[in-house]
């Protein structure tokens, strides 16, 4: 852990839901000093109740909040950027790090509302966030360097994976790794509801579809190897998996996943818009 990173005076903007599961993955962690953490919320209550919680500074106030930031972690939601970033915009220089994960914002509409140079970073987590089973895709803005990337990595590691992509790919990072989960949702949600069709106890059948996706997804990351030949290995000559893969595919599940993909990608794009 990077001691400069410790030291680092970190405020979350918005700690909701993804906001907020930053914010306590990094006061456990400790990648940045608990006594540098603050945060900002819409209301005064939810600011008061936070405050107990994390034993952190939460306030309403964007402005004052990142007056003293080394790093601004922008939660809030995309509609809202334009806003937080016009009422922070006096209080923020060169020498701050601002990190968005505001899914469909550009680098380059942040940079347009805030003085000039000042670096930014685009982030995309997932919900998996939660369990420190997350994966964050990671692009820099005209300004940031790659030692801005490496500090923005350092936070969401503390999450799970990251990668960093051109900023041309955030959208369909969007698509499918902060939509996904729903997606895998809906397929668990089936194997378990089939489970019950074919006499397994309802809690059992949970169990098994969740611990035969978790374990199938290990093996795919693990071995590196193409998920066709994962499955061909699975599949043995004239054996039950072969007749279930035909259904499978005669149900069209193959192109209705990928049509899904697609279609949340595409409204990735409109979401700061809409």
């Amino acid at each position: 852990m990077s001691e400069t990173l410790t030291k680092k005076r970190l405020v979350v903007l918005g700690a909701g839901k993804m906001g907020g599961i930053l914010l306590q993955a990094f006061l456990k962690s400790g990648v940045v000093a608990a006594e540098n953490l603050s945060a900002t919320v819409a209301h005064q209550e939810r600011a008061k109740e936070l405050a107990r919680r994390w034993s952190i500074p939460v306030t309403c106030d964007n402005r004052a909040a990142v007056k003293s930031a080394d790093i601004i972690l922008l939660g809030v939601k995309p509609q809202a950027v334009g806003e937080v970033l016009q009422e922070i915009r006096p209080e923020t220089g060169s020498e701050q790090l601002v990190i968005s994960v505001a899914a469909s914002v550009p680098t380059g509409y942040i940079e347009e509302r805030l003085p000039a140079k000042v670096p930014v970073v685009r982030a995309m987590p997932n919900t998996p966030a939660m369990v420190g089973a997350g994966i964050t895709g990671v692009c820099a803005g005209s300004c940031a360097t790659s030692q801005h990337v490496h500090t923005a990595c350092k936070l969401f590691e503390t999450v799970g994976r990251t990668v960093t992509v051109d900023e041309k790919h955030m959208d369909a990072v969007t698509g499918l790794s902060a939509s996904g989960p729903a997606f895998i949702y809906i397929v668990l949600e089936s194997l378990a509801e089939a489970g019950v069709k074919v006499g397994l106890p309802r809690d059992l059948a949970t169990l098994l579809a969740a611990q035969t996706t978790l374990g199938a997804s290990r093996v795919v990351l693990e071995t590196g190897s193409h998920p066709a030949l994962l499955k061909d290995a699975v599949t043995t000559p004239a054996g039950c998996t072969i007749d279930g893969i035909l259904e499978l595919e005669e149900g069209k599940l193959r192109v209705t996943l990928i049509k899904a993909v697609v279609k949340a990608t595409q409204r990735a794009k409109e979401l700061l818009f809409a």
